[in-house]
């Protein structure tokens, strides 16, 4: 044999060959056919959203690791949403992914494995949500005092609206606008989240009035029933409400995220109902207290005063002992008046006997007391030139001489005060005249409406018997001759019926209005 020559080949024995292909399809046959319908239990461990919308996540113990994957449709029906660390149980079939040589489970169902894990969700979800910033007690609102108008997020068929109805009837009724929302349920979250931010989104004033407050209610149920109010969506949108909102979910000690986000938490919807609105016969009876502690407080102040100005009027003196002095001081002077004049009367006499008449001394006094009488009535005719033209009066005083421009200023303003005085009686004249003239139509417009001829304008007609207003069948019947009078003419009944023209009736006699 040459030592360069190829060894033979082998003999392949009587074992079937696979393609990778063949054997990959071999094996997810058996796996799926084996494992068809299965119910797993185990701990959530990475969880991936890309966006195509499928979920992929792993189902771990402390010694496995198990591949899943949750098909889009089944993954927007989920009622909770898996996350890292929550226990759970998943419902699928195992099948392989020939491409990475792997199996993995379709999980068609995933819940919390007991209310232990849904708490620990719960608890993990509040932590973070109040991270955010969304429970802080700066963000809260209060509610208004007395709302116009209330929304209600409810089941529009359960008792929860006719509890808070009744309770909204016997303290103070308002107006109530339901929207109505799935209280549990997939439904739940979604709906109770549009509701909220479509209230927010009426405008004020428009067709449909937009809500004082709100009440998102609920009856009581188990922590499923009620894991709506829990979701992400529903906590976002309380939170980011304009509108003052009270959460009224389950039972008093039910707690749900949406209560940690609303402005007040009822424990009841009952109580959501009390704290909305006041009671009205309270209000009324607090009005009444105001005002007759009011009236109270007038006539109390009233009764301090008159006292005070009592007390005051006692310590003041009496006007006869204010003016007793003053007249005493005036007797006083009285008497003394006749003796000083008696006094100063025979000083002068005394004196004038004693001064000596000489001509040259006459002559000079006279002199000055004409010199002085010269000077004073130059300075009467401007005084009296300047008292006329204030007070507008002319007169003729002794000795005095007006001149001529000043009859001319005062005789100019004397007229100019008449023409305003004519002009005012011209204008107070005209508008009288007018009244006046406006009244009379007024009358006029009045006997036009109460006469029988505005009457007959709407439709109505007068007939007359013999000459005679007819008024029923009988006389009717025992007229010889009818005759029926309109608007625009007359028709004779059983005779000529040419209709003429109605003659114009004199209004009664009546007296003028001016």
């Amino acid at each position: 044999m040459d030592l360069f020559e190829d060894e033979p080949p082998a003999a392949s024995g009587n074992q079937p060959e696979f393609t990778v292909s063949e054997l990959s399809g071999a094996v997810k046959r058996v796996i799926e056919g084996e494992f068809g319908l299965v119910r797993v239990r185990g701990e959530v461990g990475r969880v991936s959203r890309p966006a195509s919308g499928h979920l992929y996540l792993d189902l771990k113990d402390d010694r496995s690791v198990l591949a899943g994957i949750i098909w889009k449709g089944r993954a927007q029906l989920l009622s909770t949403r898996p996350e890292e660390g929550m226990e759970v149980v998943a419902t699928g079939r195992l099948t392989t992914f020939p491409g990475q040589s792997k199996y993995q489970m379709i999980i068609e169902d995933i819940a919390p494995a007991g209310v232990g894990a849904l708490m620990a969700m719960l608890e993990k979800r509040r932590v973070a949500l109040a991270a955010e910033g969304l429970f802080d007690a700066a963000r809260k609102r209060p509610l208004p005092f007395l709302p116009e108008v209330i929304g209600v997020v409810t089941s529009p068929s359960g008792a929860v609206i006719r509890d808070i109805l009744h309770r909204l009837r016997d303290r103070f009724p308002r107006r109530v606008l339901v929207w109505p929302v799935a209280v549990q349920g997939n439904a739940c979250a979604p709906e109770v989240a549009r509701a909220i931010a479509g209230f927010n989104a009426l405008a004020p004033g428009g067709a449909i009035p937009r809500p004082d407050l709100v009440i998102v209610a609920r009856g009581g149920g188990s922590v499923e029933d009620l894991w709506g109010f829990n979701e992400e969506i529903v906590v976002r949108a309380a939170a980011a409400s304009a509108i003052p909102l009270i959460s009224a979910v389950g039972h008093e000690t039910d707690t749900t995220l949406i209560d940690f986000a609303a402005d007040r938490r009822a424990p009841t919807p009952t109580a959501a109902a009390e704290l909305a609105v006041p009671v009205r016969l309270d209000l009324v009876a607090g009005v009444a207290d105001l005002g007759a502690r009011a009236g109270r407080a007038l006539a109390q102040g009233l009764g301090q005063r008159q006292t005070r100005l009592r007390d005051l009027g006692r310590v003041l003196p009496r006007a006869e002992a204010l003016l007793d002095p003053a007249r005493q001081r005036l007797d006083a002077l009285d008497g003394r008046l006749p003796l000083a004049l008696r006094a100063v009367t025979a000083v002068k006499r005394v004196a004038l006997a004693d001064m000596a008449l000489r001509p040259g001394l006459l002559r000079r006094a006279l002199t000055g007391e004409r010199e002085r009488l010269a000077g004073l009535a130059a300075r009467l005719d401007p005084a009296l030139v300047r008292l006329l033209r204030d007070k507008g009066e002319v007169a003729r005083t002794r000795g005095a001489r007006l001149r001529l421009p000043v009859l001319e200023a005062d005789l100019e303003r004397r007229r100019a005060a008449l023409d305003a005085v004519v002009r005012r009686l011209a204008d107070r004249a005209g508008r009288a005249q007018d009244q006046r003239r406006a009244r009379l139509a007024a009358l006029e417009q009045v006997r036009l409406t109460l006469g029988y001829q505005a009457t007959l304008a709407r439709g109505y007609a007068v007939v007359r018997g013999d000459g005679a207003v007819v008024s029923g069948v009988a006389a009717a019947q025992a007229a010889g001759a009818l005759e029926i009078q309109f608007a625009d003419g007359r028709l004779a009944i059983g005779g000529r019926s040419a209709p003429r023209k109605a003659a114009r009736e004199e209004p009664p006699e009546q007296g003028t209005l001016l």
